[in-house]
Formats: C-alpha cells, sequence, structure tokens
C-alpha cells in the first residue's frame, strides 16, 4: 500500500511540474514559446531514441516512449525516478556482487553437459548458457497438487531438521499454517539449529510488525525483511522478493507457489478454493536453492564466509531421473531469464502446452509464441482464476483473452475459485514449477525462482493435476471473450501502461 501510495506521489508531482511549467511558459516567456517548445520536444526525442536504441522488449518499453513524447518533463521524472538504473542502491549491488562471487560455486558436471549437447536439449543448454545455475539428474522430485497437501510434508521434514533450516517467502502471515510452522522453528532453534527466515516487507507489510524481526530473534530464530519499504527509495522499492522455499540440511528443499497464509492451505479462503501447488526436491540441483538464498541472506548480512559448509553430499544416491535445474530470476540482468524459460517452452512444444497462472498480463513477445504454436497445432490451453482477487489486474488479464482465443489458444476458468499456481507442462516431457507469474512484475521486477524438469517421474502427477483442474473448470467460447466498445478502451489503456505499475 505504501509503495503504491508513492508511485502515485511521483506521478502527481511529476503532473504538477509538467503543467506548471506550461503555464510558467506561456506567461513569462510567450515571446520564445516556439524555440523552447522545439527545444525541449527535440530532447524528448533524443530521450525516446535512446530508449529504443537499448530496448530489446519494446511492449515493455512503449509506455515510456508515449508519455515522453507527450508530456516530456512528466515523463522523464517518471523515467528517472522507476526506470531502470541499479548502480545506485546499496542493497541491489550487494546481491550483484554476491552473485558474482557465489556463481563459481555453482560447477556443471562435464559428463552432464556433454549428454545436454549430444541430445540437443535446447531448453536446459539456454538456462545452462545464460544463468550460473547447473543441471543434475540425481534428483527425487514430489508434486502437490494443493497447499493443503504440501503442507504437511513441509511440517514433517522441519521436524527432521539437525543442522539448519532456510525459509524464503513473499508472505508470512500469523495464523493455523505459519503458528504451526514457528512452534517447530523455536523449538528448533533452541535445539541450535542455525534457523533463518527472510520475507518480504511489502509481501508482507499488513500482516506483519515492522519489529517482527526483532520478535524472532528472542527465539534465536534470524530473520530478515527483504528491501524494507522507505520514503526514498524511488524504483528499488518495485524489486520485491517474491520467492518461496525451504532449504533443511541441504537434503531436501521445497518450493512452488504456496506462501505461509492459511488461505494457501484453503483455511478461511475468500476466493473460494485456494488452488496453489508445492514441490518437494531431494538431490543435488537443492543446491541451486541454497546459492539463491544465501545470496540474498548475505547480501543483507554478509554472515557466512563459507558458504559450502551448508553444501549436502548427495553422492550416494546417483539414481539419474531425468534433468532438474532450479534456476534464478532477478531484474538485475539484461536478459529476463523468466520469460525466456516459457517462451522456450512454448516454441519446443509439439503435441501440447498446458498452464496454470493467476495472471495473464504478457507481452507481444509472448502472445505471439502462444499463437504460433496453436496455429501450428499444438493443444495449448490455459487456466485462470475463475474468482479474481485483484480485479483492475484481472481487467488486464481478460483483455487478453479474445486475441489467444482467435488464434486457437484454449482459455479455462476455473470454477471452484482462485488460481494461483505457476506451471508450464508440455508434452509429457517438460515442466516448469516455481513462483513466476505470467505478468510484468514477475518477469521484468522481482526476484523469482523456477524449477525446471524435463524426463522425470513427477511430471505424470503434474499432468493429472491439470487433467483434474480442466475437469472443474469452464472453457471459454466465443461469447465468453467478447467486450463492448466502452470496456475493451479501458482495457487497452490498463494494457499500454501496464509495465509501469
Amino acid at each position: 500500500m505504501l509503495n503504491a501510495v508513492k508511485r502515485v506521489l511521483i506521478v502527481l508531482i511529476g503532473v504538477v511540474l509538467q503543467f506548471g511549467f506550461s503555464i510558467m511558459i506561456r506567461l513569462f516567456f510567450y515571446k520564445y514559446l516556439g524555440i523552447i517548445t522545439i527545444f525541449y520536444s527535440i530532447i524528448s526525442v533524443l530521450i525516446v531514441l535512446g530508449i529504443l536504441k537499448e530496448s530489446t522488449r519494446l511492449s515493455n518499453d512503449l509506455p515510456w516512449v508515449i508519455l515522453i513524447l507527450i508530456f516530456p518533463i512528466f515523463g522523464t521524472i517518471l523515467l528517472i525516478t522507476l526506470g531502470k538504473s541499479y548502480s545506485k542502491n546499496k542493497l541491489l549491488k550487494s546481491i550483484f556482487e554476491h552473485e558474482k562471487k557465489y556463481s563459481k560455486l555453482l560447477v556443471q558436471d562435464d559428463k552432464i553437459r556433454k549428454e545436454i549437447d549430444d541430445k540437443n536439449l535446447d531448453n536446459i543448454k539456454y538456462l545452462v548458457n545464460r544463468t550460473n545455475y547447473f543441471v543434475s539428474t540425481n534428483n527425487d522430485v514430489t508434486y502437490y497438487n494443493f497447499g493443503e497437501v504440501f503442507y504437511p510434508e513441509l511440517i514433517k521434514e522441519l521436524k527432521k531438521a539437525k543442522k539448519f533450516i532456510f525459509m524464503e517467502y513473499f508472505i508470512i502471515n500469523e495464523g493455523t499454517m505459519w503458528n504451526g510452522i514457528l512452534d517447530i522453528l523455536k523449538e528448533k532453534a533452541s535445539q541450535g539449529v542455525d534457523v533463518r527466515i527472510m520475507y518480504d516487507d511489502m509481501g508482507s507489510i499488513a500482516m506483519l510488525s515492522t519489529s517482527y524481526s526483532k520478535q524472532l530473534a528472542k527465539y534465536g530464530i534470524k530473520c530478515i525483511s527483504f528491501n524494507k519499504l522507505s520514503t526514498f527509495g524511488g524504483i528499488f522499492m518495485n524489486n520485491r522478493d517474491h520467492r518461496k522455499m525451504t532449504i533443511i540440511d541441504g537434503k531436501v528443499a521445497f518450493s512452488g507457489g504456496v506462501n505461509l497464509s492459511d488461505e494457501y492451505i484453503n483455511i478461511n479462503s475468500k476466493l473460494g478454493i485456494w488452488k496453489d501447488n508445492g514441490i518437494k526436491i531431494v538431490g543435488d540441483s537443492i543446491w541451486n536453492l541454497t546459492v539463491m538464498f544465501l545470496t540474498l541472506w548475505n547480501a543483507n548480512t554478509k554472515e557466512d564466509d563459507d558458504i559450502t559448509k551448508f553444501k549436502y553430499d548427495f553422492k550416494n544416491n546417483k539414481n539419474g531421473n531425468g534433468y532438474v535445474i532450479p534456476y534464478g530470476v532477478t531484474p538485475l540482468h539484461r536478459d529476463l531469464i523468466g520469460e525466456d524459460v516459457y517462451i522456450n517452452m512454448i516454441n519446443s512444444s509439439k503435441d501440447y502446452l498446458y498452464i496454470m497462472t493467476p495472471y495473464l498480463i504478457i507481452d507481444t513477445d509472448m502472445v505471439n509464441s502462444l499463437c504460433r504454436a496453436s496455429k501450428r497445432g499444438v493443444d495449448v490451453r490455459i487456466i485462470v482464476p475463475g474468482i479474481p482477487d485483484k480485479k483492475i489486474v484481472y481487467t488486464q488479464t481478460v483483455s487478453f483473452f479474445k486475441v489467444l482465443h482467435d488464434n486457437g489458444v484454449k482459455i479455462y476458468k476455473y470454477t471452484k475459485g482462485f488460481v494461483h499456481s505457476k506451471v508450464f507442462l508440455s508434452d509429457d516431457v517438460r515442466a516448469v514449477v516455481g513462483t513466476i507469474n505470467m505478468d510484468y512484475r514477475s518477469l521484468y521486477l522481482h526476484f523469482e525462482n523456477g524449477i525446471y524438469m524435463e524426463n522425470i517421474k513427477a511430471i505424470k502427477d503434474i499432468h493429472k493435476d491439470f487433467n483434474d483442474t480442466f475437469a472443474v473448470s469452464k472453457q471459454l467460447n466465443d461469447s465468453d471473450v467478447k467486450t463492448g466498445f466502452i470496456k475493451s478502451l479501458w482495457q487497452a489503456i490498463l494494457r499500454l501502461f501496464a509495465p509501469l505499475f
């Protein structure tokens, strides 16, 4: 809420300066109005040309172009305040430095790399070549189709912890779910287990007190509120930690869409049935998640000189169950890894592509990839919520229905409630489960994590989950995706400025 108010204030200041400057020019410098207009029009054009020259995602940059051309002062103020520039932020610089430092600890096995090349596993090659994360083959993966199925398994594994528990979540909210976890964490901390909690300050702002970290410290639990909201944080307040992971002794890890709040396990959900998922990993790929967690943790605290002590050796568990690569997404790099992994999956699909997402606010690259897949005969299906959580965001989601539907993409509404799962599945071969929504915030601004899987046993469980969800969802028809002129206009305006907010 505070961040939204701040963005509104920035916009208001920009508007006042834009129109105040225009009035001042007309009152005091009317003789030179033509020259002044030409001058700042040239400046605005130069700024726009700079944006276009560097742009790799025009859908994201188009709002800046329009704003600056129409309102040069207002648009430039917004660009400076909210545009991408991380060089002056201490925390984000520290994260970047720790990423670089820890990348040396993410070593790809040469035998597996050769295997990937020999088999032309292009989706995996992209992740290995464009990120520091490694792919491994000795992992046992378990998929959970609802939060209330995931939660008891998380509790069971937390009780087994002997050395450390790392938990990183966008939302922590006091209630049945979190209290059950917290009781275990208190007990483990009293036994000498290294318990560390990291939650996003904005994600939990309405749920936890500003002193919550200090409250947990009384129980011996280390806690960080990530990227604390501040009055003059500017753009950096947009970069939230949307990741969700638990790592226990380096032996077992959990991720997926589930936050630590009761609605995620269908207790007191106001949006009908809350459809979410979780995933458990036992195997080498846990190290990727551990390094992700410690990158953000030590960027804040600089606590650990040597993080390799948190790596567990799975040398006696070489089961060769397909390929697994947990990967991180950050706003600090030019490559949009989250979107590129999704687009690569769309482009490589041959038989079918199934998607679950709570939000569908995508750029033209993603739209065109989905439409092309459908046109070449791929059965493309997208499941979205039947009961939305945010009306304006849902209006933007609905705005994409017609263009996708008209190109053969099948849209399904989950009739029982709200879908929060973020899952891609194609051809019974590959899947992604994680935290990455199909919207600008997840794809452009947030710290996220995903788990890419290929040829693993758990894919059949993911497929079953899709089939079960299709059975309780409504496929939209021609009349369902039609909109009137006024509604279409409103949708277009919201879509145009979606990347800014």
